[in-house]
């Protein structure tokens, strides 16, 4: 996709698009509790909420992480790439304006101005009826071995995909393990995030749909970033990407060649990861150019 690219001016006339495409939740916002702010109170970061849920604030980022995003937003096909249904997306109001694409449903559902593209919809329902087992099957199943002890909720989303919400300290160890090797040969994979445990089918990625719209809009450049194993087929297809130094991939000991992996934690982390994306937009192309050479 990058033979073609010689320019380094980011979205100049007459040249290919930066396209940045990054997971939300523990990447760019943070919840009260993911925010880790271990510094002392007086030397905190100011924070702008940007999600509302049940009237109450949810999600945070600093303050000059929004300065960062907007001019990102601005400057790039930003492109906001989250497991979240539409309706849990719809809720956050990110700086800068507002989206042009935006991938929901960990690739189920890719908004072209907000609104579901069919025709999307319609390849990620044929590729899943081919490849995996139904929804149906893989919800009993996590019904069946789930203990009413340690289980909280239990959800479907978009009828795409399947979640429970858990208490962690109850959880027996090596359930995930065992769930992911029961999961596995029926075309499903299995994330254990924070308080949630996500089955999810193996063709409905991130990625998928981040190629799609690097295609629609002549992306000459792609950068990723993400904290999840549901990110990691997203931060191998980009031409180069950031992980937090928490979460699943860090704990997990997850690299790659051409992407970055952040010693920062919580909130401190999404300010980085928008410096360090921001920085190799404007730089352009050359440093792919550069890897792939090398």
């Amino acid at each position: 996709m990058n033979a073609s690219v010689t320019s380094s001016v980011v979205n100049s006339p007459g040249n290919a698009a930066t396209l940045v495409a990054s997971d939300l939740d523990r990447t760019l916002i943070y919840s009260t509790g993911a925010l880790q702010l271990t510094m002392p109170d007086a030397l905190a970061p100011r924070l702008l909420c940007v999600e509302v849920y049940g009237s109450k604030p949810l999600s945070y980022m600093t303050e000059t992480a929004a300065g960062l995003l907007d001019r990102l937003a601005r400057t790039t096909v930003f492109v906001p790439t989250t497991t979240r249904t539409r309706e849990q997306y719809g809720r956050v109001q990110l700086p800068g304006p507002p989206p042009k694409f935006a991938i929901c449903a960990n690739g189920g559902h890719l908004l072209v101005d907000g609104v579901s593209d069919p025709d999307w919809q319609a390849r990620v329902a044929e590729r899943l009826a081919d490849e995996c087992a139904s929804l149906a099957e893989v919800r009993a199943h996590l019904l069946a071995v789930s203990d009413p002890a340690w289980l909280l909720k239990e959800r479907v989303a978009e009828d795409l995909f399947a979640y429970l919400v858990v208490d962690r300290t109850l959880l027996p160890e090596g359930w995930v393990k065992a769930l992911a090797e029961w999961a596995g040969p029926r075309g499903w994979s299995v994330s254990l995030q924070g308080r949630k445990i996500y089955a999810v089918p193996r063709p409905l990625t991130k990625s998928a749909a981040m190629r799609e719209v690097a295609r629609r809009t002549g992306a000459g450049l792609t950068l990723a970033a993400g904290d999840s194993l549901l990110d990691a087929d997203l931060l191998l297809a980009a031409d180069h990407g950031w992980r937090p130094g928490h979460g699943e991939l860090a704990d997990s000991g997850w690299t790659a060649p051409h992407v970055e992996n952040l010693p920062q934690a919580g909130v401190a982390a999404g300010e980085e990861i928008l410096r360090r994306l921001l920085a190799a937009a404007e730089a352009g192309p050359r440093p792919v150019l550069e890897r792939r050479a090398g």
